[in-house]
């Protein structure tokens, strides 16, 4: 029996630390906007306490946003701090095609990498049992 849990059931997987190195190693992030003391994957990070949807997101951000209801705020807020120049921000995602959020705030206006494969996420037995993608949220004016 796996020992996957349904995102319904649990939305916080750490993200794997090669995928995450590679992605460091070609935008340098400044800050994991959606962490915790545990999976934090840069030295400077937001924890759920301090609530990065309420932040102000600059320079070049990471996050690995819970999967549950809350998911569209993230994509929203990441294409907010692009859109008004603050922020570049790289989200890896479940590819939910069909959403509202899909295609009001990424699908045409963004840069999408769909993962080849399933992603095994961090401290998980098996690989994750949907497809993920890296979403690309470029600023797009001048945030000073």
């Amino acid at each position: 029996m796996a020992s996957y849990v349904a995102p319904a059931k649990r939305s916080d997987w750490e993200t794997p630390c090669e995928l995450f190195q590679a992605l460091d190693a070609e935008f340098h992030f400044d800050i994991d906007v959606c962490a915790s003391e545990q999976n934090h994957k840069c030295e400077a990070y937001y924890t759920e306490e301090q609530d990065g949807l309420t932040q102000e997101w600059r320079g070049n951000c990471w996050c690995n946003p819970p999967y549950g209801r809350q998911l569209f705020q993230w994509v929203r807020h990441a294409s907010l701090m692009a859109s008004t120049g603050k922020a570049t921000t790289v989200m890896l995602l479940p590819v939910r095609t069909d959403t509202k959020w899909f295609h009001d705030y990424i699908n045409g206006k963004t840069e999408v990498r769909f993962v080849r494969g399933r992603v095994k996420f961090a401290g998980a037995k098996d690989r994750a049992p949907f497809p993920t993608m890296i979403v690309i949220f470029r600023r797009t004016a001048d945030g000073n």
